[in-house]
């Protein structure tokens, strides 16, 4: 005999199905019934009834919804299957979970700096066999005084004892359509960063030492979970990250794709979205003493964290680099040596490097060398990222864009960030027919029509582009235009439209209107 239990259980999956079937007859019959021989519509009642016996002789189905193939209008076809889908919520004792909920690792030993456990918040989403698991940002830490000074300023970014118990995803994270199109329905995975250590080590803490950094086991941990929650029937596994997150896609992506092939699921297409992580190991504008994370170059940080750490960096870049494979944790140096398809998304002024670079936007109109560094710095960042097939990369100055709520508004050349991403996602699924490889890099197919990839802004100033974020006075709160930040920068108009041989009053007009 069934356990009360095991009816309540019988009876949920029961109307969930009967809920299911209802979106289905709704979506699929015109507006007036299906004619039967004779002209009579079939009754609805005989409709379900006949729709039931074929389920149950079929078995249990789920039915994971692919908008790929919707070409048109997709933003609004999405919207209107969830307001249907939640119409229907009355029929069902159940309603969607729009939170991501905590679950520490099984695994114990592989843990946050301070000892305490690692973990990762999902929010499933059953009839989907896409994943995208987040990797966090902020910064890191690379001997014991700035360690010790992050875990008493940002304790949360070294422990998990303070971690809510669910969070609200924001951008490519959120589950609503209308702010993220494409990747709403996704199980949705975020991997809080509390290693400090730009997701590399492999330390665990000990006696001799103060704190573990784990951050390249902690993923691994994170995979291996969530195999045994549906992550071995998927399609697509996005590994996607922003800031030092960003980086520690680079420094994964291979190593997330290699255990999933040798656990025996080479069906898993393993991906890359590298945010705000394509970093410079440029010179300084002003040289200073590496006292602290703020102020020490990144190169000499970086070389003195990856021994503290123990950090590890993908094999073949590290073959490239043997001695010195501090130089995998910079973009443009480990990404030709990646086997997995990764897209880079990446503000050509980035805040994050302008602060380890020392240009310190306190307020004050900056001198003639910051303005000249500034637009170096868009120069060189442009031109390491020039033979990358699939990047997003606007004249902007700011930091981090895809769990930000505007995500959707900023464009390059006319293309919005998760269009771009959509037009990736479908230049490799036709690769696929051409290659059985889930490593393809670079598209082999032309791109589709209509459906750029390669999206960086020319123009040759922070925030040129009009769809940049808004700027705000530091001192003030206000917000700045365009022509107001750019005056507020040093920004000569004299002289920029002699070397543009532009009229003086023209190119402020063109400003102001955002050509």
């Amino acid at each position: 005999m069934r356990s009360r239990g095991g009816l309540r259980k019988s009876a949920g999956l029961s109307a969930v199905r009967s809920c299911l079937l209802l979106l289905f007859i709704h979506m699929g019959s015109p507006v007036e019934a299906r004619r039967v021989r004779g002209g009579r519509a079939q009754p609805r009642r005989v409709q379900l009834q006949q729709a039931e016996q074929q389920q149950r002789a079929e078995g249990p189905e789920s039915f994971p919804l692919d908008f790929t193939a919707v070409e048109s209008n997709m933003d609004n076809f999405m919207v209107q299957v969830k307001n249907l889908a939640q119409s229907l919520y009355p029929c069902s004792a159940q309603k969607l979970e729009q939170n991501m909920k905590l679950h520490l690792l099984n695994n114990a030993s592989v843990t946050c700096n301070d000892g305490s456990p690692a973990g990762f918040y999902i929010k499933e989403s059953k009839g989907s066999r896409r994943w995208l698991l987040f990797l966090e940002g902020g910064w890191y830490c690379f001997n014991k005084q700035t360690c010790n000074s992050r875990y008493e300023t940002m304790r949360s970014l070294m422990s998990s004892t303070q971690w809510p118990q669910s969070r609200r995803g924001t951008g490519i994270l959120s589950p609503e359509p209308e702010e993220n199109p494409h990747w709403w329905n996704a199980n949705m995975v975020f991997i809080p960063y509390c290693s400090s250590d730009v997701w590399s080590g492999a330390t665990p803490k000990t006696e001799q030492s103060d704190y573990a950094f784990m951050g390249s086991l902690i993923i691994k941990e994170v995979v291996k979970d969530l195999l045994t929650k549906g992550l071995d029937k998927a399609k697509v596994l996005l590994l996607a990250g922003s800031s030092a997150g960003g980086t520690g896609v680079l420094l994964n992506v291979d190593h997330v794709a290699e255990q999933l092939q040798l656990a025996g699921h080479r069906g898993v297409q393993v991906r890359g979205l590298a945010d705000s992580g394509w970093f410079l190991d440029n010179k300084q504008y002003k040289f200073t003493d590496c006292l602290d994370t703020i102020s020490c170059a990144p190169t000499e940080a970086i070389k003195r964290g990856i021994r503290y750490w123990g950090g590890l960096v993908p094999e073949s870049c590290r073959q490239a680099h043997v001695g010195e494979e501090w130089n995998c944790f910079f973009g443009y140096k480990v990404y030709p040596t990646l086997k997995s398809p990764v897209f880079v998304v990446q503000w050509l002024f980035d805040e994050a490097q302008l602060t380890a670079d020392n240009v310190h936007l306190t307020g004050q109109p900056v001198h003639e060398g910051q303005w000249r560094y500034i637009q170096n710095l868009g120069q060189e960042l442009r031109s390491t990222l020039q033979d990358i097939p699939a990047m997003f990369a606007p004249a902007c100055l700011s930091h981090e864009l895809i769990t930000r709520t505007y995500w959707m508004d900023v464009q390059v050349k006319g293309t919005s960030l998760p269009r771009a991403l959509h037009c990736w996602d479908r230049s490799l699924q036709s690769n696929l027919h051409l290659n059985s490889s889930h490593s393809l890099k670079k598209p082999r197919t032309p791109p589709l029509r209509g459906c750029p990839l390669h999206l960086i802004d020319s123009c040759p100033w922070p925030h040129c582009n009009p769809s940049c974020p808004t700027i705000r006075d530091q001192l003030t709160g206000q917000e700045m235009s365009v022509v107001q930040f750019l005056k507020h920068m040093g920004f000569d108009v004299q002289k920029m439209a002699e070397q543009q041989g532009l009229d003086p009053k023209r190119l402020l007009d063109m400003l102001s209107n955002g050509s």
